[in-house]
């Protein structure tokens, strides 16, 4: 049964909260982008103090850090980091992920791979017991968009839809692959990155979740 948004909008302040519980003195913290992670940016932001800054995913949550004082910092200049907290538009029981209904994907997996430690924060909704039921995003350069589109089609059988009006912080455009059932999300990952044209595909499974926080009363750690 769908949550209502009130409830929905509750476990994702929840997770997002119970997040801050992994963050030490001193770290640099990779933060993604969406609606559930805004709630745990303005965590962050009362413990601000203990943090040496962020590296952000994405413009609009370098503006929410920004605006409540938080440092944001350049990967290139960081180094890796030892935590990157991040929500999920789904998340099966491997802790694999598909991501990117926020258009961000591509500087969410850069600072993934960069990160010791991903937590992703999701609301229960989020939790699906095989990938595919939200269409997958897939970040392509503009002038490949329809030599991509025909590949996905022939390689998946799935629809590819254009996001039209939507271009990424990266320039870029997405197209979204509907109706897909993911079984082998690796094996799909590697082999829709190999189209020329694709900059990166939003499955997180190659390098899943370290730890998945469910949002409730009282949030699950997984």
């Amino acid at each position: 049964m769908p949550q209502n948004p009130a409830s929905q909008n509750e476990a994702k302040r929840l997770a997002g909260e119970k997040a801050i519980e992994f963050v030490e003195d001193g770290m640099v913290i990779g933060v993604g982008t969406g609606s559930t992670v805004a709630y745990f940016i303005d965590a962050l932001a009362r413990v601000k103090d203990r943090i040496a800054g962020a590296v952000s995913s994405s413009e609009q949550s370098t503006q929410r850090l920004r605006g409540h004082g938080i440092e944001v910092m350049e990967l290139n200049h960081t180094g890796n980091l030892a935590l990157y907290v991040d929500g999920a538009d789904e998340c099966d029981s491997y802790k694999r992920l598909i991501k990117g209904g926020g258009a961000a994907l591509t500087r969410e997996k850069v600072i993934a791979e960069a990160s010791k430690t991903f937590i992703c924060i999701i609301d229960p909704a989020k939790q699906v017991p095989v990938l595919g039921e939200f269409p997958l995003p897939v970040e392509v350069i503009p002038m490949a968009r329809s030599l991509v589109a025909r590949e996905i089609l022939t390689m998946t059988g799935g629809q590819p839809v254009w996001r039209d009006g939507v271009v990424t912080d990266n320039g870029n455009w997405i197209l979204d692959i509907h109706g897909l059932a993911i079984t082998d999300p690796v094996g799909m990952e590697r082999e829709l990155s190999l189209i020329p044209g694709v900059v990166t595909v939003g499955l997180f499974a190659r390098r899943p979740a370290d730890v998945v926080i469910v949002g409730g009363e009282p949030p699950r750690v997984l």
